[in-house]
């Protein structure tokens, strides 16, 4: 709890993030070629470029494009949020509007996070956010391979502040700021466990800097530059989404596997080799392309040389469960390969029988036909 005045906000922002699965994969150089004219006008993140050492790296950087602004009703009003996009080449689309909120006490800007997060929440925003699909959709939709219409989604709250009105170290924050109403949205004091839990989540390298980490809101303080924390939290967010939807594609995919199977093993004893053979050659495609893009989206981060974003990004992942996803995934993958192995066994044992079938029939005609002579 605050022990002392809280210090006013002199450079800050709150982005709220919206995540859409729209394709199998993104032709990055064509999307760039398509968006050119988007590209200039991007603006950056709070803080990019001052840092001297990049320590994230993507295996296919993302493409960030400019879609302009929107009004956001707020708090009885309106305040203006510039629009931008990463694209992965994964099929993510990350849609983020960012509203400053420089020059607030510290009070008005917990209750500026809430009034953009009810703003762009799911039950306020659903057709703005669609629009703004649409629009990004409409400018790259040619980069597109096999778009989708997954109506899965994902979305975080970001609030970044470059700069106190006062030099803040991550000491003096915990002894002034109490963080929780930011974090939780709640406006009622929080039981004391419920607060550690919130708060458990929180790191810091230099004395000034500070994150802190919920599973659905991050506090960003760097006032050094930008460290790679909110790229951090996009991308794990982009990984939760693809595990979802490739562990709802299996979901389904594994009771009809079990319908073909039965139904496979119920035709003709001549058909059944070619049948057995052509949906084991089905589930190999299945599994190939989902560990292909499980894979890819695995490898898109690389974080080099920094256990401080190490620790980060490993624990938006465990806050945000993809392990756990992944590893379900991973199940349902080996149940999978498991079938077409069996599948192709059983295809091979049935052509092994078919042709001695074969054999012992030309065997028996020829006996008869020597006989009959």
């Amino acid at each position: 709890m605050e022990t002392a005045k809280a210090p006013g906000v002199s450079a800050a922002s709150v982005v709220a993030l919206r995540l859409f699965d729209v394709a199998y994969a993104i032709d990055l150089d064509r999307a760039r070629t398509l968006g050119a004219a988007r590209m200039a006008t991007v603006p950056r993140r709070p803080g990019a470029g001052r840092r001297v050492k990049p320590s994230v790296s993507f295996e296919v950087p993302p493409l960030m494009l400019a879609l302009g602004t929107v009004e956001l009703a707020v708090d009885g009003g309106s305040c203006r949020g510039n629009v931008s996009a990463r694209l992965y080449d994964f099929g993510v689309a990350a849609i983020s509007i960012a509203v400053p909120g420089d020059g607030l006490t510290w009070e008005d800007y917990v209750r500026l996070v809430d009034a953009v997060d009810q703003a762009t929440s799911p039950e306020a925003a659903t057709d703005m956010w669609r629009g703004l699909r649409r629009a990004l959709l409409a400018l790259v939709g040619p980069a597109l391979r096999r778009p989708g219409t997954s109506a899965l989604e994902e979305d975080y709250l970001l609030a970044i502040v470059d700069r106190f009105d006062e030099p803040m170290t991550s000491e003096a924050l915990w002894r002034r700021l109490d963080l929780a109403p930011l974090l939780s949205g709640e406006r009622r004091p929080l039981a004391v466990t419920a607060r550690e839990d919130l708060l458990r989540q929180r790191f810091s390298f230099y004395a000034d800097d500070t994150v802190v980490l919920t599973r659905e809101r991050a506090f960003i303080h760097e006032p050094a530059g930008d460290s790679g924390a909110a790229d951090i939290l996009e991308v794990a967010n982009a990984q939760l989404l693809e595990l979802r939807y490739y562990n709802a594609l299996l979901n389904d995919e594994l009771p009809r596997m079990y319908d073909l199977v039965a139904q496979t093993r119920r035709t003709l004893y001549v058909l059944a080799p070619h049948r057995l053979a052509n949906l084991a050659r089905k589930l190999y495609a299945l599994v190939a392309e989902v560990t292909e893009l499980t894979e890819k989206v695995d490898n898109t981060l690389e974080v080099t040389e920094d256990a401080y974003l190490a620790r980060i990004y490993t624990a938006a992942l465990e806050l945000m469960r993809v392990p756990a996803i992944g590893t379900a995934v991973d199940c349902k993958l080996a149940i999978i390969r498991d079938t077409y192995a069996a599948l192709y066994d059983e295809a091979s044992a049935s052509r092994a029988g078919l042709l001695e079938t074969t054999i012992v029939v030309l065997i028996v005609v020829e006996i008869v036909l020597v006989l009959a002579r």
